[in-house]
Formats: C-alpha cells, sequence, structure tokens
C-alpha cells in the first residue's frame, strides 16, 4: 500500500490548480540566544508552545540522545524560529522536534511511541505535560542517553547518563545556547498567516506548495486547529490505513472537504480550490462553541465508522482512498445530526457504503467533469439516499 508521504495513496478529481496570491508581509525577525535551562523553563511555563499544524513529536531515542550530547560537548546545532504571538507568547514555527527532546530530557522521561498524539493532545490543553502524566509509565519510559561509540569496545562516556547524573557536565548542559530567530509580523494585522508561510517555506525546501499547505498559511483559525487534531487521531488514521501525516496536508483537506460539502455543499460552485478558499474564509469567524460542536460531530462519525474494514473508502479496483466517497459519506450522514446540532447516531452500514461506490449515477458524477457543480451535487444526492443520515 502506498504510504501517505507518497503523491499517489488517494485517487482524487480535484486537483485542478488555480494561482493564490500570497500576502506582501512586513515583518521583523530579531535572533536571540538562549541557554537551555531558559528555553526548558519557557516550554514549562506556556511561553513558548507547539501549533496545531506542527506534526507530532517523532524522535526515537537515539536521535534525542544525538542532540543532547552535541549540546553538552558544545557542537552547534541548527537554530530554532519561534513566533511572536503576543508578549511573551511564543509558537514554535522550525525547531519542534529539538526543543521537545530538550524537554524531555530534563523531565528524565520519553514518551513512548504509540503514546505521542494523546500526550500531544494533553499538552496542547494544558500548555505543558502535569507530572502525573511524566510520572506514568504508560505514556513515559525513563530517559538516559542511548549512545555508541566511535570505535568498537570504546563505550561513550555519556551512555545511559540521565539529566541528574549529568555530574560536572550538568551546568555546561543548562548553559548551552541555542539561536532562536523570533519573527513578528508587523501587517497585515488581520491575520499570522506568515507564521504558516516560514512554516510551509522551511519545512518545503522552498518548492511549490500544495492547494492544502497555501491554505494553511492563509486562512488558518481556531477551526483549524480542530481539524489539526482530528487529523492525528487514531480513529481517523485507522480510515486512512496509515499512520504517518501527509507531508503535503492532503489528509487535512479531506477532513475539510467533509466539512465544507456538509455545511456549505448548496452553495457548491467551480473549482473545489476556491470553494475550499472561501470556506476556510468563512471559518475564521467560527466562535468557540461552534468549533467544539463541529469536533464532536466529527468524533461522532468516526465512531459510526468504527464497525466497517479497513478499507471501507479505498477504491475496489485502484486500492486508493476515495476522497469523493469519503467527502459524500460524510456530509450524508452527518446532515441531520448537523441540522439538529447533535451527534451522529448509529452506525454506517458497510453494505449501503458499497452500494453508493458501485452507484451508476455516483460513478458517472466521477468519470467526467467532476468538480462541477452538477456532479459534486450528484453525488451529494446519491449519498443521501443510499446511506441516509444518522
Amino acid at each position: 500500500m502506498a504510504t501517505n508521504n507518497e503523491n499517489n495513496w488517494f485517487e482524487d478529481y480535484a486537483d485542478d490548480a488555480d494561482d493564490i496570491q500570497i500576502e506582501e508581509y512586513d515583518i521583523t525577525a530579531a535572533p536571540n540566544d538562549f541557554n537551555v535551562l531558559t528555553m526548558y523553563s519557557f516550554m514549562e511555563s506556556g511561553a513558548i508552545r507547539i501549533p496545531g499544524f506542527q506534526r507530532n513529536y517523532v524522535w526515537d531515542i537515539g536521535r534525542a540522545s544525538k542532540l543532547i550530547e552535541s549540546l553538552i560537548i558544545g557542537l552547534p546545532v541548527p537554530q530554532v524560529f519561534l513566533y511572536e504571538a503576543e508578549r511573551n507568547s511564543f509558537l514554535v514555527i522550525d525547531g519542534q522536534q529539538r526543543l521537545m527532546s530538550i524537554y524531555y530530557f530534563v523531565k528524565q522521561r520519553f514518551p513512548k511511541k504509540d503514546k505521542r498524539a494523546e500526550i500531544r493532545t494533553i499538552f496542547d490543553e494544558s500548555g505543558k505535560i502535569p507530572d502525573h502524566v511524566v510520572n506514568d509509565d504508560t505514556y513515559f519510559q525513563n530517559f538516559s542517553l542511548k549512545l555508541t561509540g566511535m570505535l568498537p569496545k570504546h563505550s561513550n562516556r555519556f551512555k545511559g547518563l540521565g539529566y541528574d547524573t549529568l555530574g560536572t557536565y550538568k551546568t555546561q548542559f543548562d548553559l548551552r545556547t541555542i539561536r532562536n530567530v523570533i519573527i513578528k509580523q508587523n501587517s497585515p494585522q488581520s491575520d499570522d498567516s506568515s507564521m504558516y508561510e516560514v512554516f510551509n517555506r522551511l519545512n518545503t525546501g522552498g518548492v511549490n506548495l500544495k492547494p492544502q499547505e497555501i491554505r494553511t498559511s492563509m486562512f488558518h483559525s481556531p477551526f483549524y486547529d480542530v481539524l489539526y487534531r482530528a487529523n492525528s487521531k487514531p480513529e481517523w488514521r485507522r480510515i486512512l490505513r496509515n499512520q504517518d501525516l501527509d507531508l503535503h496536508m492532503k489528509d487535512v483537506e479531506i477532513l475539510l472537504r467533509g466539512f465544507a460539502l456538509l455545511i456549505d455543499g448548496e452553495n457548491y460552485a467551480p473549482s473545489m480550490i476556491r470553494f475550499l478558499n472561501e470556506f476556510s474564509r468563512k471559518c475564521r469567524g467560527n466562535n468557540a462553541e461552534q468549533n467544539q460542536y463541529l469536533s464532536l460531530l466529527l468524533d461522532s462519525f468516526l465512531d459510526a465508522c468504527h464497525g466497517l474494514p479497513e478499507d471501507a473508502f479505498f477504491g475496489k479496483k485502484t486500492g486508493r482512498f476515495n476522497v469523493a466517497l469519503y467527502e459524500s459519506a460524510f456530509a450524508a450522514v452527518c446532515g441531520q445530526a448537523f441540522s439538529e446540532r447533535r451527534s451522529v447516531r448509529g452506525s454506517i452500514s458497510a453494505d449501503q457504503l458499497f452500494k453508493l461506490e458501485e452507484d451508476l449515477e455516483f460513478k458517472k458524477a466521477m468519470s467526467e467533469w467532476t468538480t462541477q457543480t452538477e456532479n459534486v451535487k450528484t453525488r451529494l444526492n446519491r449519498a443521501k439516499a443510499l446511506l441516509g443520515s444518522l
């Protein structure tokens, strides 16, 4: 099966490419050198936070140990980019893996791989990881440096050490400085879009961005944070049959498209890119209550999918994720619940979903002029007829 880091894990009818004009920015970028202990204190206090669009912590203990070793012995490490959201409040644009490795080392605990999405949710909600979670062996293991010697039979002098057992090296580590570039957007003042633009360009090497990457830069909002959190949930990754987040945010776009067609499907007009841009712009006006409800609605839809086979949304012939099938099913199943402002009730039938995929009208509406209004609405109507609302 294709992985999410390849471009062929999904089959999509709407890979059109409209040009989108990027804003012109007035920003300042100020370098600062903070020592390790100060950086840790900033994170522990919540002054430095990891924004929702960042992926989860992915380093293994060996790679994290090499970073700690570099800091102890004075080797340079890459600079960190922070965005100044407000006075004494910073968001990490680039450097999350390094900062979290330092944070975990000082805590003397290393996160277990299968619990990192859950730990991330706790971090987002609390601003830090509470001590009772850090000390819970369900989530963490002890963090002692896992290092190898340069030559056979010559062990690394730091191997097996933890933060509290560094001895005379502890002060060295605490006072080692890390270069931080703090970015502040002076204009436009209506949004923080430069943060996402810098993030995307740092993480794509300056290559042309995909539509959702650009959309993230231009229209980010608390609603997008709902999408980012949902994108890491095991129930959603099961539907996609892949634990890896897509480098170009196609998985986030699929979630967005489901909501856009549910809420604004009656107003759909080509192209899909413009439709999603306009919907994203409108969602910047969502209040906290609306975003919380949409999050709960999506959770209830994922629960309704629990009994489906893992390949339920994958084309039987192509073996790729069928975006049109998912978005149509989501809009249909959630329709009544959304109008009544409640959660989805019950479960989706695998037989009904298969009938929708094989329905002649549905297939015809995907075979040509697939982004035209008539065909999009035909797919939505066939989904409502064959799946109904829950």
